[in-house]
């Protein structure tokens, strides 16, 4: 089950992992209130405005704002709230936007330069351990950054009985370039967010990117959370976290019945029970052209 970003940080602070402070608005008026809470709270003069979907790559179709008012925040949440917003994560069509995050600027001017990096945590099915990947090239995509700089790209696999060790909390933060003040903050931020993925029986958390403030504080300024399906009886908190609004509403319909269904292009579906079915039924469908008529020549 995905997440929302508000949804993913509120849960990382229970587990005492930096974010920055924001308000979710679902109105432009309420964008503009919630900035000023925030300048009134914290005093940040600069706000991001988010809008809030299950898709990466939001700033790429315009989904993601810095406003420098309160007027701005307005503005900007009138442009995205009902956009349909198209990411290289979404169809042709986009999805519609429903809400906004109203967020407490963390590129603030200070001493010392800002940097960005990437940490995602999930489980390495070969080896039945959680891996932790990392890497200095934080605010892009992963992908770009494996296929252009591989070297850039490490990964610390962690033992699930044994949990997160210091050890690796500090070879992560040298592998990232950190020193100082800095390198001291990351060292807990690390733990907790391990201590997140566990103890939310996550299938992934991503943060892209983890920020390394100019007074050297550490941030998630972004939080990508699945959580596992099988665990959600054991998260009542998280399982009412869904949005049935961001599902195709024919997979919900499915899903009422304990059905795994996956809608395709057309008026086509796959309803499998493994993942070898649902590839054969995928080859069975692309030789018969998409066409149910065609399904008694196979």
């Amino acid at each position: 089950m995905n997440l929302h970003e508000y949804q993913a940080k509120a849960l990382l602070k229970t587990f005492n992992v930096s974010v920055p402070e924001g308000i979710i608005a679902t109105t432009p008026e309420e964008a503009k209130n919630a900035a000023y809470a925030l300048n009134t709270s914290i005093g940040t003069e600069k706000f991001a405005v988010k809008a809030q979907i299950h898709a990466g790559g939001r700033g790429k179709g315009g989904g993601v704002k810095i406003a420098s008012s309160y007027q701005e925040a307005y503005d900007f949440a009138q442009q995205i709230i009902g956009m349909h917003l198209v990411t290289p994560q979404t169809k042709a069509e986009g999805k519609e936007v429903h809400k906004v995050l109203i967020e407490q600027n963390i590129y603030y001017p200070g001493p010392k330069p800002i940097k960005e990096f990437y940490v995602s945590i999930l489980l390495n099915r070969q080896t039945g351990k959680n891996i932790l990947m990392y890497s200095p090239r934080g605010g892009m995509d992963i992908e770009k950054v494996a296929e252009e700089t591989p070297d850039q790209i490490f990964k610390e696999e962690i033992h699930p009985a044994l949990g997160m060790q210091a050890f690796q909390c500090r070879r992560i933060a040298f592998n990232l370039g950190l020193e100082g003040e800095a390198y001291k903050n990351m060292l807990p931020f690390l733990k907790n967010l391990y201590k997140a993925y566990t103890g939310c029986d996550l299938s992934l958390l991503e943060i892209n990117p983890v920020i390394k403030a100019s007074d050297d504080k550490i941030f998630a300024a972004d939080a990508k959370m699945v959580a596992d399906n099988n665990a959600l009886y054991r998260h009542c908190i998280i399982a009412n976290m869904r949005d049935l609004s961001e599902e195709n509403p024919t997979e919900v319909e499915a899903g009422k019945y304990g059905l795994n269904f996956v809608k395709l292009d057309g008026n086509v579906g796959c309803m499998v029970n493994g993942a070898g079915l649902a590839m054969a039924t995928m080859d069975i469908i692309k030789l018969c052209g998409g066409s149910p008529a065609n399904f008694l020549d196979v």
